[in-house]
């Protein structure tokens, strides 16, 4: 046989045994990837109390405080207290320089007795007056004077009333004046409005301070109760509608560890913080500021030496369920439905316009639940949660087991029917779940 044919016969014998080695790999890939099994970890679906909370971060504030700044402007000659410093109602914390504030009330006070004597003597003139028209009345009856006297006495009468009258409206504008004027020399003294503890001092003896009168005015100090603290809280939008006033709250703090304070909610924000513009009137970095939070004013019932300004974080009650069916949290996962087409978890879509109907598929939600060695899909409606468990309101049973670990396989790995074996060590043919 010619050496052309032998090769030939050769190579086509090479390739039919080549064709053969890849297709039995083929084979034995396809017919053991049915075989695969799953390692996972389960849980007894089990009765338990769950309450639903929110968690916030914030700051301890005194229950009250008050920013003391002066009414009227001058220099502090008086400054008796320190920072720190325990006060009670009515002791002097601030003396502003009165010189000028004394000098302004005496000459309010001179002017509201020169007033007072314009109308003393308008009084006289109108009694006098009033007199001399009353007889040239009498007598221009009797035809014993001309009309020119009766008429002048008349206009002299009518002339002095309007004086009087004019004299009264000056003695009570001086009146006013002198009232400002010692309401503003008593200004320059400041006292305590409560009683508590001086927690910030930012002005000095002999400074210049300027008053509310038509601005912000200086802050000279703060004066608050320690004895009665809260934490002020910020909770988003989504949180907020389920915080009420009287909850329970668990308050921790970062300057007292392993220590867990009792509070129970004050006060709820109608508002979001820096809200105050118009809505009509969006900023024009409106799409790059924070999500929208409400304060939240939360009561430390513990008595504890807290000082203003300390970090918390406050774990709120909102809802509690008890003796309710529970899986843990890792549990519950999403699937599309069974009857879905669909081959890829679906994308929100725009709202339909008017008159089209939106068509988008909704997972549900599912757990797997262990039946021998295969795990069963198993749709469940949940209720609230904590931070471990859902309550579960439909779909499952007390003493069923479900699929808790590990996060690949529940998520997405296990499909109805899949086999599982209960553990993580790696084994021949066996995935190990993460």
């Amino acid at each position: 046989m010619p050496k052309p044919k032998r090769q030939r016969r050769r190579l086509i014998i090479l390739s039919i045994i080549a064709l053969a080695i890849l297709g039995a790999c083929f084979w034995y890939y396809w017919s053991r990837r049915g075989n695969d099994v799953i390692a996972i970890q389960v849980e007894n679906v089990t009765i338990r109390d769950i309450t639903e909370t929110v968690v916030a971060n914030g700051k301890i504030y005194p229950v009250t405080q008050v920013l003391i700044s002066p009414e009227v402007a001058g220099e502090i000659n008086d400054l008796p207290v320190k920072e720190g410093q325990a006060v009670k109602k009515g002791d002097l914390l601030i003396q502003i320089k009165p010189d000028t504030y004394r000098a302004s009330r005496n000459s309010a006070e001179a002017s509201h007795k020169f007033a007072m004597g314009a109308r003393s003597q308008a009084e006289a003139e109108l009694a006098r007056t009033e007199s001399d028209f009353r007889q040239n009345e009498e007598l221009y009856k009797n035809k014993l004077v001309s009309s020119k006297v009766f008429t002048d006495s008349r206009t002299a009468y009518e002339v002095a009333r309007l004086q009087m009258e004019n004299s009264i409206h000056q003695a009570d504008q001086a009146r006013f004046s002198l009232e400002k004027a010692n309401e503003d020399l008593a200004k320059t003294t400041i006292s305590s409005p409560i009683d508590g503890t001086v927690t910030k001092l930012k002005s000095q003896l002999g400074e210049r301070v300027l008053g509310t009168s038509f601005n912000m005015g200086t802050e000279i100090m703060t004066v608050a109760r320690l004895d009665e603290m809260e934490a002020r809280v910020d909770i988003g939008e989504v949180d907020v509608v389920l915080i009420q006033v009287g909850q329970t709250a668990r308050i921790e703090a970062d300057s007292f560890k392993d220590r867990i304070f009792k509070g129970s909610v004050t006060a709820i924000a109608n508002a979001s913080k820096g809200s105050s513009q118009s809505a009509n009137m969006p900023s024009v970095s409106e799409s790059q500021q924070e999500a929208p939070k409400f304060e939240v004013r939360i009561r430390v019932e513990d008595k504890e030496a807290f000082r203003p300004g300390m970090s918390v974080s406050a774990e709120i009650e909102t809802r509690s369920r008890q003796r309710v069916l529970s899986v843990p949290i890792q549990s519950v996962t999403t699937r599309l439905p069974v009857n879905s087409n669909a081959t890829a978890a679906p994308t929100p879509s725009p709202a339909p316009r008017e008159g089209k109907h939106a068509t988008t598929i909704k997972p549900a939600e599912v757990v797997f639940v262990l039946d021998g060695d295969h795990v069963k899909m198993r749709p469940v409606k949940t209720g609230i949660s904590d931070s471990d468990h859902f309550e579960i309101i439909e779909g499952l049973r007390e003493g069923e087991q479900v699929v808790s670990g590990g996060y690949k396989a529940i998520s997405k790995d296990l499909e109805d029917g899949k086999k599982v074996k209960i553990g993580v060590e790696p084994t021949t043919n066996v995935k190990e779940a993460p």
